[in-house]
C-alpha cells in the first residue's frame, strides 16, 4: 500500500510544479504582451501627433501660398488696369499734342500775316508822311539841336589847349565834344603799371601815379617810337603826331587813382591840315 501511494504523490507534485511553471510563463507572456501593446499604442499616438503637426504645418503653408497667389492675382489685375489707364491717357496726350501743333502752326501763320500787313501799313504811312514840310521840320530841329549844342559848349566854358581845341574834363564833356563832330574821341582806362594797352592807333603804359598832386607818368608808343611823358598833370593834353599826319592828336587824362588813370584821346577828322603853330617840344 505504501509503495503505491508514493509514486502517486510524486506525480501530483510534478504536475503542480509544471502548472506553476506554465502559470509563470503565461503571466510573463501576458506582461510582455501588455508592454508591447502599450509600446505600440504610444508609438501610434506619437506618430498620430506628428502627423497632425505636419498636416497643420502643410495646411498653413498651403494657406499662405494661396494668399500669395491671391495677392499676386490682385496685383496683376491692378497693374493691367493701370496699364490700360496709362495707354488711354497716352492716346489722349498724343491727340492733344497733335491739336496743339496744328493750332501753333495756324497761330504762327496768322502772326506772319499780321506782321506783313503791319510792315506794309508802316511803310505806306512813312512814305505818306515823308513830305517836304516834314523834311523842313526835321531840318529845323537839327538846327535847333546844333544851336543848343553850341550854347552848351559855351556854358561849359571848357579850357582850350594850345591847339585851340576844347579840353573835356569828364565823360559828359567828352560826349558833348563828340556830338559837335569836329574831332574823333576814344576814351580809355589803364589799370596797372607797365602793362601796354592799345588805344586807337597807339599803345600806352602807365609808369607811376601821384594821387596827392594829381600827376602821372606815362609812356606812349606811336609808330614804333616809345616816348615817356613824366609828371604830367590831370587835364593837361599830351600832344603827339602820327606818321604822315600834319595834325596833332591829344592824349588827356581826366582822373588818377592808385595804379589807374582814365581819360581820352582826341584825333582830327581831317589829318591833311597843317599844324605849323605846334611847338616841336610838344
Amino acid at each position: 500500500m505504501n509503495d503505491n501511494v508514493e509514486p502517486a504523490y510524486e506525480t501530483s507534485g510534478l504536475i503542480t510544479v509544471a502548472l506553476a511553471i506554465v502559470a509563470v510563463v503565461g503571466i510573463a507572456g501576458v506582461g510582455f504582451a501588455w508592454y508591447d501593446y502599450n509600446t505600440v499604442v504610444a508609438n501610434q499616438q506619437a506618430y498620430s501627433a506628428q502627423t497632425k503637426t505636419e498636416q497643420l504645418e502643410n495646411a498653413q503653408k498651403i494657406a499662405a501660398l494661396d494668399k500669395r497667389l491671391t495677392d499676386q492675382d490682385a496685383s496683376n489685375t491692378a497693374a493691367q488696369s493701370d496699364l490700360g489707364v496709362v495707354t488711354r491717357r497716352l492716346r489722349l496726350t498724343e491727340g492733344e499734342l497733335q491739336q496743339a501743333r496744328t493750332e501753333a502752326a495756324k497761330t504762327r501763320q496768322d502772326n506772319q500775316q499780321t506782321i506783313a500787313n503791319l510792315d506794309t501799313n508802316v511803310k505806306t504811312q512813312l512814305a505818306t508822311k515823308a513830305s517836304t514840310d516834314d523834311l523842313n521840320t526835321v531840318s529845323g530841329t537839327v538846327t535847333v539841336v546844333k544851336s543848343d549844342l553850341d550854347s552848351t559848349k559855351n556854358d561849359l566854358k571848357m579850357a582850350r589847349s594850345e591847339l585851340g581845341t576844347l579840353i573835356a574834363r569828364n565823360h559828359d564833356e567828352v560826349d558833348v565834344l563828340r556830338r559837335s563832330g569836329e574831332r574823333d574821341y576814344v576814351e580809355f582806362t589803364i589799370t596797372g603799371r607797365n602793362k601796354p594797352q592799345r588805344i586807337g592807333n597807339i599803345s600806352a603804359q602807365l609808369r607811376s601815379v601821384d594821387i596827392k598832386k594829381n600827376k602821372f607818368t606815362v609812356a606812349l608808343m606811336v609808330d614804333d617810337l616809345n616816348t615817356e611823358k613824366k609828371d604830367r598833370t590831370v587835364n593837361e593834353p599830351i600832344v603827339f603826331y602820327e606818321n604822315g599826319s600834319h595834325q596833332a592828336d591829344e592824349f588827356v587824362v581826366n582822373s588818377v587813382s592808385k595804379d589807374k588813370i582814365s581819360g581820352y584821346i582826341s584825333m582830327p577828322k581831317n589829318p591833311g591840315r597843317t599844324a605849323a603853330a605846334v611847338p616841336a617840344g610838344n
